[in-house]
Formats: C-alpha cells, sequence, structure tokens
C-alpha cells in the first residue's frame, strides 16, 4: 500500500546515471488518452466491487485485461496463457476481542477499529494471546551488519512487543546516519518488524501508529487492516509467525506506558540510540482473541507481451497492480466500496494505453512484458510471487517501469523520482523528459519509504533495475502550492477510502505527459544492446552481478 502523491518541497536533483550513451532516441506518441480514460473508468466502477483479489470483482478484473490486452494487440504471455495463479489465503477477523492491558496501575481496553487493529498470518480457525507480558522493543530491529540489536539480551519469546515504526534515524536532516539518515531503509517497514519478531518468537507484534513516521493517518491504518486480508500461501500455514499483529493509536501507546511507570516520550527517544536496551513494561500483560474465517483460493497475475523483433528473449517489464481493498470501512454516506480509482485503476488502465502504443509503434527489438499483479495492497504479494517464480528469467529481464497511481493534476515541470539515483534507469527517463522540457526531482520525504512500498520492490530484490516515479509536484500553473494542496486533499479524503472515486472532471493533461514518458523509457530499453545495472555499492547491484554473469 502506498500514498499516490508523494509529499511536496523537494529539491531538484540531477540523474547522476552513468549509461547515458546507450539511450537511444524514441519519438514521444500522442496516446491513446480516450482508451486510458475508459479502462480507469471501468476497473473503478462499483460493479467491480474494489477488485479485492478472490472475489467477483477479481474476476471482472481479470476478463476486462484479458479483453484489453487482446485489443491492445498484446499475446498471452505464460506459455499461452493470460494467467500466472498467485496461491493465497484470505483471512477475515470476526469475534474481535479488545486489545486489553491489565497489570498496571490503570486496566486498559482498546477498541477493535478506532483505537487497533490487528490480524494474523497464521492459518488457523482461533487466535487467543491470553496474558502475554509487554515488552518495549524501540524500532525492533536486528541489523548485524550495522552493529544494532534492539532485541539483544531479552527473550521475547510468547511476549507481546510494542514497537516504533520507521527507522531510529528518520528525524534526521540529509542522508547520512546509520539507517541512511532520513531515507528509510526496509527495517523501517512494518513489514521487517512483523517479520523479526515472528524470529525472535514473539507472541504478538503491535506497531505504535504516528502520523509523520507512518507517513499516513490512522484512517488508512484502519481500512487496510479491518476487513479480509490476504496472505501467501504456505505449507507450514504460517505458524511460525506470531499469533497476532496490530498497530495502536498513539495516545493509548502513551498511556499504557504511563501505566507502568515508563515514559514513553523518553524511550521513544533512548530508542532511537545504538544500544538501546528493551524495556519490559512491568507487570503489564496483554491478551486478544478473534476468530478467523479462511479461504484457500488462487489469485492471478496479467501478463501480456509484445514480442521483440530482433531478441525476443531480453525481456522490458511494465508493471502495475491490479488489485485494490475491495469492500471497506463505509463512508459517511453508508458507501463502503473502495474502488481504487487512482491506486490502482489509473496505473493499470496505463498498461493497456501503453501496450497500445507500442503495438501501433511496431515491435521493438527487445520484447515488451505487461504484468498485472495482484495483492499489492496485502503487502506485494503479487509482484513477490513472480519475483520468486518468474516466467522469463530475471537474467534476461533488462529492467522496468512500475506505474503506481498516476496522478489527475494539471501538467507539472517535473516528475518525482522515487529511490533516485539508485540505477542507471535515471538516464533514460532524463532523456525521455528532456523531450518535454521537463526534469526529475528526487523524493522530498525519502523518510516514508515508499521505495519499499510498492511492487518494483519485489523485483529489485531479485537485482532486475527497476524505475519508479510520480507525478510532479510544481505545478506549471500553481507551482509547489498547487501540488501540495492537491497532495493533501487525496492523502485526506480519498486514499484507501471509499471517496478514490473516477471524477468525470478530473484533468488529464499531467497524466498523457506522464503515460508518454513511462512509454518512452520502456521503448528506450527495448530499443539499446544496453544492460543498465544499479550503481556501485547500492543494496540490489551484488544481486544484478550475479544474476548477469550467470546469463554470460
Amino acid at each position: 500500500m502506498r500514498f499516490a502523491l508523494l509529499a511536496l518541497l523537494g529539491l531538484a536533483a540531477c540523474s547522476t546515471a552513468s549509461d547515458t550513451a546507450a539511450v537511444p532516441d524514441v519519438a514521444l506518441p500522442a496516446m491513446p488518452m480516450d482508451l486510458m480514460k475508459e479502462a480507469t473508468r471501468t476497473l473503478s466502477s462499483d460493479e467491480f466491487e474494489g477488485r479485492a483479489p478472490g472475489t467477483p470483482g477479481e474476476e471482472k478484473t481479470l476478463a476486462y485485461l484479458v479483453e484489453q490486452f487482446q485489443k491492445a494487440g498484446l499475446q498471452p504471455g505464460n506459455e499461452g496463457s493470460w494467467f500466472q495463479d498467485v496461491p493465497l489465503v484470505a483471512i477475515t477477523a470476526q469475534n474481535v476481542s479488545p486489545l486489553t492491558f491489565t497489570g498496571g496501575t490503570q486496566a486498559m481496553s482498546l477498541k477493535y477499529g478506532p483505537e487497533m487493529v490487528v490480524g494474523t498470518y497464521r492459518v488457523t480457525p482461533k487466535i487467543a494471546v491470553k496474558d502475554s507480558p509487554v515488552v518495549f522493543v524501540g524500532y525492533g530491529i536486528n541489523a548485524p551488519e550495522k552493529g544494532w540489536n534492539d532485541y539483544a539480551g531479552v527473550d521475547v519469546k510468547g511476549k507481546t512487543v510494542v514497537i516504533l515504526v520507521n527507522d531510529p534515524d528518520w528525524e534526521t536532516a540529509g542522508l547520512q546516519g546509520e539507517f541512511n539518515g532520513q531515507a528509510m531503509t526496509y527495517y523501517g517497514r512494518w513489514t521487517y518488524k512483523y517479520e523479526e519478531a515472528a524470529r525472535q518468537g514473539a507472541a504478538a507484534a503491535i506497531i505504535v501508529h504516528d502520523t509523520q513516521p507512518a507517513a499516513y493517518g490512522w484512517n488508512v491504518v484502519e481500512s487496510s487492516w479491518t476487513g479480509e486480508q490476504q496472505v501467501a500461501d504456505a505449507a507450514n500455514g504460517h505458524m511460525d509467525q506470531t499469533a497476532a499483529n496490530g498497530w495502536i493509536q498513539l495516545d493509548k501507546a502513551k498511556a499504557l506506558f504511563a501505566s507502568a511507570g515508563q515514559d514513553f516520550d523518553k524511550l521513544a527517544a533512548a530508542a532511537k540510540v545504538k544500544g538501546f536496551k528493551a524495556v519490559p513494561l512491568g507487570d503489564v500483560k496483554a491478551s486478544v482473541s478473534f476468530d478467523n474465517v479462511i479461504r484457500k483460493h488462487a489469485s492471478k497475475n496479467v501478463i501480456g507481451i509484445l514480442p521483440g523483433a530482433k531478441r525476443p528473449d531480453e525481456v522490458v517489464l511494465y508493471t502495475a497492480h491490479w488489485d485494490h481493498l475491495g469492500r471497506c470501512q463505509a463512508a459517511s454516506d453508508g458507501d463502503n466500496i473502495c474502488n481504487g480509482a487512482v491506486d490502482n485503476a489509473t496505473g493499470t488502465a496505463a498498461l493497456i494505453a501503453i501496450a497500445k502504443a507500442n503495438k501501433d509503434a511496431g515491435a521493438p527489438d527487445r520484447s515488451l512484458v505487461f504484468l498485472a499483479v495482484t495483492a499489492e495492497e496485502s503487502g506485494l504479494l503479487g509482484s513477490k510471487y513472480y519475483g520468486d517464480n518468474p516466467v522469463y528469467p530475471l537474467a534476461k529481464t533488462v529492467g522496468g517501469v512500475n506505474i503506481d497511481a498516476m496522478n489527475l493534476t494539471p501538467p507539472a515541470r517535473n516528475v518525482v523520482v522515487v529511490g533516485m539515483g539508485k540505477s542507471e534507469l535515471d538516464s533514460y527517463l532524463k532523456a525521455a523528459l528532456a523531450k518535454q522540457n521537463r526534469m526529475a526531482n528526487a523524493e522530498p520525504t525519502p523518510e516514508k519509504g515508499f521505495y519499499y512500498r510498492s511492487d518494483h520492490f519485489m523485483l529489485a530484490k531479485h537485482g532486475v533495475p527497476m524505475l519508479y516515479f510520480d507525478a510532479g509536484d510544481d505545478l506549471v500553473e500553481g507551482g509547489r502550492d498547487a501540488g501540495r494542496a492537491a497532495a493533501a486533499d487525496y492523502e485526506k479524503n480519498k486514499y484507501h477510502g471509499p471517496k478514490d472515486e473516477f471524477d468525470p472532471s478530473w484533468n488529464w493533461a499531467g497524466a498523457e505527459k506522464d503515460l508518454q514518458v513511462y512509454y518512452a523509457v520502456g521503448r528506450m530499453l527495448a530499443m539499446t544492446t544496453a544492460w543498465p545495472n544499479w550503481v556501485e555499492g547500492d543494496e540490489f547491484r551484488a544481486a544484478r552481478d550475479k544474476s548477469r554473469a550467470g546469463a554470460k
């Protein structure tokens, strides 16, 4: 899950990629915007019920994508099939008890939804955590390569750990620090924190929600964590994971610590310093229980290909996630369908439009693969499955572009690049933008960890260079003030809620320019003989070097 419009006020940054000599010249065609608009409208209509995996909404989405990929001129991309099965388990928590804390100076009982959310990865009909001792483990990080271990000297087996969101140095100005300073690392993501708590043997892992380091408000947590949740199917039913994972509101965490005779703010500050020792909260014990409705099913990634004319075994990827939240927490007017128009009907529609434009331009030298993945909103499950089980060898995958939510704002002077400077793909983006007299800016809020929150990450982990950018924040009309206002409106009123709906009055001029850039970058990669890489020292460089060495 992610906030589609990045926070603003970043400084301009120039591409530093070294592969500029290999960038071919590609014309920017007129994009099929009527097709783009109609696909977005259809995919985000109430008829598709929010496109949740494993629902009738998925069936309608898959049928529509196959129809549109065929019309755009693509061929089935998986040995004659349009689909790659992704084994999932849908788990719906029911009869959720309050999350209670006893043993302190004041007993606490937190309500499911407005005060806490809880769920499980375990595929089991009943979860019960009873009288589990509570331990504050700071940021919940165990990073041997950094000499950092928040679990050092404490046994949390069978206990409930309370964890801070993000990295210890997320408030640092600049990118220097134990955890890349302001820029979030994977250690800051909630997914990592639950994974590490499980490795430590904890019974439950509870993250303290704080809007700024989390990068979204409680409304997003509540809408995303209540209702049916998807996990990857596993032979062990994920019984090696914590019994319960959840979040609590910041004010409730402060009250909990006070009840245990501790000062939350002081402990949170102490947790930012290397050598922090976990703090048991005295006699405080946590309890929570709920039933699970379990449904196993095979969701699907949709794969289409435009075969290359000269080197068809070398592929360039376009990725976007087709799924959204389905039926969710109702708005005040009773609307309970999270339509996901911007996030990510627009990105999925972009795959169709870019495929059509490439077909009209003629087959490029390399093959173009259009991959619409499932279950992004559940933790990047579809892209993870593809990365672990690639249809096309990753060593022969040149690179790719991920499209996660196109912003329906007027034209901007720039685009905002998530992970700028990480790979040689920056030079392809710079060349495409130059044709529009636009520029690339680095993301201004790297502490929010957007790089780890969309599908490109699951391919980058395997070494495939992936480019990920959002629409610009410096609008031609209104500048950054106008961009800031649009971002704030979307985050507050629409993101991961029922009001992310198609609007006939949207201004598509900015999206059209961005669509041309997506087209051009992929087309350039498909017309060059180069094999772009991550820059020296990047976290994904070793995987790419190993992969390409094997290919050669």
